[in-house]
């Protein structure tokens, strides 16, 4: 009788120990006692590297199934959808695109809008704001084709495996053309190097199938009309005069769309403030975060850029990394002429000189309303207060203030910068005075957790680690409430807000995952109507 094989062995791996296919099938039949012939097809699920206890070493995970055991990649594909559009998405990012992905699955044409450009075109844009520091308020590292996630990273890691099928939404970029390691690593990445030729992939495949894409289409106003003693959205109004009809709107306009917020209440939708973070960019030279994660093997060719993740408690307000970058480099993130935003990317290679990451602060709602920011958009106004103090402290062309990491912990002004990723270039100064310009202790808090993380990772505090500000984009201030099973606005029938600037998703993943799960809500309701 055949000896009954687990579906999957984890195996750990040390750093000059063989991990091609063969190798691994034979380690596989050495811990089960089996001969290698006597397992069925081994592949790689999950792969990660494990760094504790000053050992590092690599985790996986292997499957064992049978070699016809297998499911096409991105399955179900796309419908053909010709004729008229019954759904009208806002906003290509993750989610309107990955809402449009599932709406031509289960055969509903949808027509999807941007304010922005698509990414070729996009791109000049950003060379504006890289070397001319001249913004675009449609077409930006927010705005645009694929959203504030196509020239910012690619990072895949999610903690929103609840929230819906996270494979799905990986294999569907590895069918564009995303690296298929990202089905396989614990942190996944593509790359912003990669990931714009994945979204017009998706794109291009939709229009093929029958979806339209329209750029350059900035909504102004919903159209409503009255229905069963309420309000119903029946489609947009858009910047040129044009109104486009639906049955049902989605709203998936990013984080940064603060007209969109007031378009929503002048329209009667009901908002709601929202907590969120904020803080700096923390840059560091890359091979110093080596030798602090990886001790005496940094240097391994095995080993890729180091990264890291750090949380501290302060004053009951966490103190957090966010959307750390190895290999990376700090980028010009505003949408505004009059503030200075900034993010992190990194190209697939992660091969720049130079590691940041977002360092923020948790912001309550009570905070701000503490300090004199009041109402729905009170948190959207403390964000404007200080990017425009971080504009005037970078002395405007998006030179962003900065603050030697070992002046700031002292309460110190720099009066020199280190040589930085940050291509428009650092103004020393005080960025403390920036984040607590609105009046609310930002730095007080961050200085006290910079210490703390100094002692966990030694040298994490130094001469050349250098504080960037100021990163306040991390998430939307604001939550445009709906039905938890609808998933409709209360406020306004057929109006499905969606995705970060919502406030249902923190990511490109948890955004996908929010937009295809709007996708079925909608295409529940109207086979539901078309039956009635």
């Amino acid at each position: 009788m055949r000896r009954a094989l687990p579906e999957e062995i984890e195996l750990d791996l040390g750093l000059d120990e063989p991990d091609d296919p063969m190798s691994l099938r034979a380690r596989a039949a050495r811990i089960l006692r089996v001969p290698p012939d006597a397992l069925p097809h081994v592949a790689l699920r999950k792969r990660s590297i494990d760094a504790r206890g000053g050992r590092v070493r690599f985790h996986v995970v292997l499957g064992l199934r049978e070699a016809g055991d297998t499911i096409a990649l991105g399955d179900p594909q796309p419908r053909d959808v010709r004729g008229e559009p019954r759904v009208v998405i806002v906003g290509d990012g993750p989610c309107g695109l990955f809402a449009a992905y599932q709406l031509a699955r289960e055969g509903i044409a949808c027509v999807v809008v941007d304010r922005g450009k698509t990414v070729q075109p996009r791109r000049h844009d950003l060379k504006g704001l890289q070397r001319h520091g001249v913004v675009d308020p449609d077409s930006n590292y927010c705005f645009g084709e694929g959203g504030a996630g196509t020239y910012s990273d690619g990072k895949l890691y999610t903690r929103s495996h609840k929230r819906g099928p996270v494979r799905d939404v990986m294999e569907i970029l590895a069918l564009h053309g995303a690296p298929e390691d990202i089905l396989v690593d614990a942190r996944p990445h593509i790359g912003s190097n990669k990931l714009p030729k994945v979204v017009s992939g998706i794109r291009e495949r939709l229009e093929q199938h029958g979806v339209r894409f329209e750029f350059g289409a900035k909504v102004v106003d919903l159209i409503t009309t009255p229905h069963d003693k309420h309000r119903r959205v029946i489609g947009v109004r858009l910047d040129d005069g044009r109104e486009l009809g639906a049955d049902a709107v989605v709203m998936a306009t990013g984080h940064s769309a603060r007209d969109v917020f007031e378009l929503l209440l002048r329209a009667g939708v009901t908002l709601e403030p929202k907590p969120f973070a904020l803080g700096v960019r923390i840059e560091h030279p890359q091979p110093l975060i080596d030798r602090i994660q990886y001790g005496r093997d940094f240097q391994h060719p095995k080993l890729p850029a180091a990264s890291y993740k750090v949380v501290q408690q302060v004053e009951e307000r966490g103190v957090f990394s966010f959307c750390m970058c190895p290999g990376g480099w700090i980028v010009p993130a505003s949408t505004e002429p009059d503030g200075l935003v900034v993010n992190g990317m990194s190209l697939s290679r992660r091969d720049s000189p130079f590691a940041n990451s977002g360092l923020v602060v948790a912001c309550e709602v009570h905070d701000w309303e503490r300090a004199g920011f009041h109402g729905p958009l009170g948190g959207v106004e403390l964000q404007r207060t200080i990017e425009r103090a971080a504009m005037q402290a970078g002395n405007g062309m998006l030179k962003a203030p900065a603050t030697r990491a070992t002046d700031f912990v002292r309460g110190h002004a720099s009066s020199s910068a280190p040589t930085s990723s940050y291509l428009p270039g650092l103004e020393a100064t005080n960025v403390a005075d920036v984040l607590d310009v609105a009046g609310i202790p930002f730095s007080k808090r961050l200085r006290e957790a910079l210490g703390a993380f100094d002692r966990r990772m030694r040298g994490y505090v130094g001469e050349d680690a250098v504080l960037v500000g100021v990163e306040s984009r991390t998430s939307a201030p604001v939550r445009v409430p709906r039905d938890p099973e609808t998933l409709l606005s209360p406020s306004l029938d057929g109006l499905y807000p969606a995705g970060e600037g919502a406030g249902y998703a923190g990511g490109i993943v948890s955004a996908a995952l929010d937009g295809m799960r709007v996708a079925v809500a909608i295409t529940e309701r109207l086979r539901v109507a078309t039956s009635a």
